[in-house]
C-alpha cells in the first residue's frame, strides 16, 4: 500500500481548525420514511449538513415513539461527524446536543482512533498516543436520554446483507431455522439486491437506508483536505439498531467471521477490518447496553468461523454464484474488477471447494492465470510486510488455501498457471504443503455472543465431511 507524506499538512489543518462542532440533528417521518438530517461545522463556510432516510417497512413509524429513538439518532450523528471530522482531525469536537460523560468519551475517543488507524497510516501520520480529539460539551448542555425499553419480537432478526458471501451463507443458515428474516442494506447496489433475490425474498422487502454524503465533502477531497477509511462497518452498527429499533426487531445479526480479527499492519492496532473486529463487537455491546437499551441484540453469526468454513458454505449455495460481488472496485458498476486484492482473495479462498470452470464463469477468466497479480498474491500471502486494506482473510488461511490447490494440481498432473507456479517456487509453499484443510473444517471459536439458539444453529452446519478431494482440476 503506498503511503502518503501528508503529517504536516494533518497538524496545519489541526491548527487551522482547532475546534469540529457538531451543532444538531433532527429527524421526521414522512409517509412510511424517517428523514434524519445532521448538521457539522469546522468554522466559517465549512458547514455540512448529511441526510439520511430510513425505510423500516409498512406501518412501522405510526407506532414509534419519537422520545425512544432520539438516543440513537444521536449516537448515529457521532459516527456520522467521523467521516466529515476526519478531513481536519481538529484536536476538539465540540458536541452541542448532548453531553458525554467521562466513560462516552474515552468510548468514542477509541473507536475514532482506531477506526481511523489505516487513515493515519495511509496519510503517513504518526498513531498518537494521546490528544487526538477531545470531546467537550458546553456548560449546560443536557445529557444523553436514560437508555430505553421498546419491546421487539424476539422472533426477528435483522440481516445487513453487503452482496458478498458472508452474509448470504448468514441467511441460508437462518433461512430454515424458524425467525423472521429482514434483510437490510445501506444505499443498496445491484449485487445486493441480486442476493436478497437470489435468496429468496420478495421485491420490496428488504430494510433500507439511503445515506447521503455533503457533496461539499467531496469538494473538500478533490481540493486536498485529508481523505482515507472510515470504519464503515461502525456505521452501519448504530444504523442497524435505529432500523431494529423502528422495526421492532430484536436480534441484528453481523456476518463477521474470526478472520477480521487480525491487523493489517503485523504488530500494531491497524486494521481496515477493526469495526469487523470482535473487539468492536463487545465494545459496541457494552455501549449500546449502557446507552441505548438492552432490548436490541446485536451479534456476529458468524464470528466462530474462519473464511475457509465460509467458503466452503458458500460454494454450496449455487443460486448465489452469479448474483454475489465482493469486489469493492468494481462496486459502482456491479462487476469483478479481477484486478484487486478482494478479487484475488475471493478467488483463493473458494478455490479449494470449486472447479475452476465455476470460479471462471463468476469472475470472467482465472486470475490464477493472470501474471499481473503476482505482488497483490505476495501481500495476502505475508511474503509482503503489511495485508492489503481490504476485508480479506487471515495470511494463514490464504497459505493454506493455496497450497492445498497446488498439491491438488500437480497430484491430477496439470500444469500450474503463473500466480500458483510463483507460489510454488517460494518460500511458503513448503511450509504449508503438509498442512491439512481439516483442522480450518472443524474450527468454532469461542469468543463470540452468540445466544444459545443461534450457536446451536451455527454449531450444527460446520462443513465437517471427512477428507476434502481436489476440486481444482478445470473437468472436475
Amino acid at each position: 500500500m503506498k503511503r502518503s507524506d501528508n503529517y504536516q499538512k494533518y497538524l496545519l489543518l489541526r491548527k487551522q481548525h482547532p475546534e469540529f462542532v457538531y451543532q444538531d440533528f433532527s429527524y421526521r417521518a414522512s409517509g412510511e420514511v424517517l428523514e434524519v438530517e445532521f448538521t457539522f461545522s469546522a468554522g466559517p463556510g465549512m458547514d455540512f449538513k448529511p441526510r439520511l432516510k430510513f425505510h423500516p417497512g409498512p406501518g412501522r413509524l405510526a407506532a414509534t415513539d419519537p422520545a425512544k429513538i432520539s438516543s440513537i439518532v444521536f449516537h448515529l450523528g457521532m459516527i456520522e461527524m467521523l467521516s466529515y471530522w476526519k478531513a481536519f482531525c481538529s484536536p476538539r469536537a465540540m458536541i452541542l446536543p448532548f453531553e458525554l460523560t467521562a466513560s462516552q468519551q474515552a468510548w468514542w475517543q477509541k473507536l475514532y482512533l482506531a477506526g481511523l488507524g489505516e487513515f493515519l497510516y495511509t496519510n503517513g501520520i504518526p498513531i498518537p498516543e494521546k490528544d487526538f480529539v477531545r470531546f467537550d460539551s458546553p456548560p449546560g448542555t443536557p445529557s444523553i436520554p436514560a437508555r430505553t425499553e421498546t419491546p421487539s419480537d424476539a422472533g426477528r432478526v435483522l440481516v445487513p446483507v453487503g452482496g458478498g458471501k458472508d452474509s448470504a451463507v448468514s441467511i441460508e443458515l437462518l433461512k430454515g431455522s424458524g425467525m423472521q428474516l429482514s434483510p437490510f442494506a445501506i444505499n443498496p447496489r445491484g449485487a445486493i439486491r441480486e442476493v436478497v433475490a437470489a435468496a429468496g425474498f420478495a421485491e420490496g422487502s428488504m430494510l433500507t437506508l439511503d445515506r447521503e454524503i455533503d457533496p461539499f465533502l467531496l469538494e473538500l477531497n478533490e481540493h486536498g483536505y485529508l481523505n482515507g477509511h472510515t470504519p464503515f462497518s461502525a456505521m452501519l452498527a448504530f444504523a442497524s439498531l435505529l432500523t431494529a429499533r423502528l422495526a421492532g426487531i430484536r436480534h441484528i445479526a453481523l456476518s463477521n467471521e474470526s478472520s477480521a480479527n487480525e491487523p493489517s499492519v503485523p504488530g500494531t492496532m491497524i486494521n481496515h477490518q477493526y469495526s469487523k473486529s470482535l473487539e468492536f463487537e463487545r465494545d459496541f455491546r457494552t455501549y449500546t447496553d449502557l446507552y441505548v437499551g438492552g432490548d436490541l441484540n446485536y451479534f456476529s453469526l458468524l464470528r466462530p468461523l474462519n473464511e475457509l468454513q465460509i467458503a466452503a458454505m458458500f460454494s454450496r449455495h449455487t443460486q448465489y454464484h452469479q448474483a454475489f460481488k465482493s469486489c469493492n472496485a468494481g462496486s459502482k458498476t456491479d462487476r469483478w474488477c479481477g484486478i484487486c486484492p478482494k478479487c484475488l482473495f475471493t478467488f483463493i479462498i473458494l478455490s479449494p471447494f470449486m472447479p475452476s470452470n465455476a470460479l471462471k464463469a463468476i469472475f470472467g477468466h482465472d486470475l490464477f492465470a493472470d501474471a499481473s497479480l503476482l505482488a497483490t498474491l505476495d501481500d495476502l500471502t505475508g511474503v509482503s510486510p503489511n495485508k492489503p486494506f481490504e476485508c480479506v482473510g487471515t495470511v494463514e488461511e490464504v497459505n493454506v488455501a493455496l497450497a492445498h490447490v497446488v498439491a491438488c494440481r500437480l497430484k491430477q498432473g496439470n500444469a500450474l498457471p503463473p500466480l500458483l507456479n510463483h507460489y510454488r517456487q517460494g518460500p511458503l509453499y513448503p511450509k504449508h504443503v503438509n498442512t491439512s484443510l481439516q483442522p480450518f473444517m472443524r474450527f468454532y471459536g469461542r469468543d463470540h455472543f452468540l445466544p444459545p439458539f443461534f450457536d446451536r444453529l451455527l454449531g450444527s452446519a460446520l462443513p465437517v465431511k471427512g477428507n476434502l478431494p481436489c476440486r481444482d482440476s478445470p473437468s472436475t
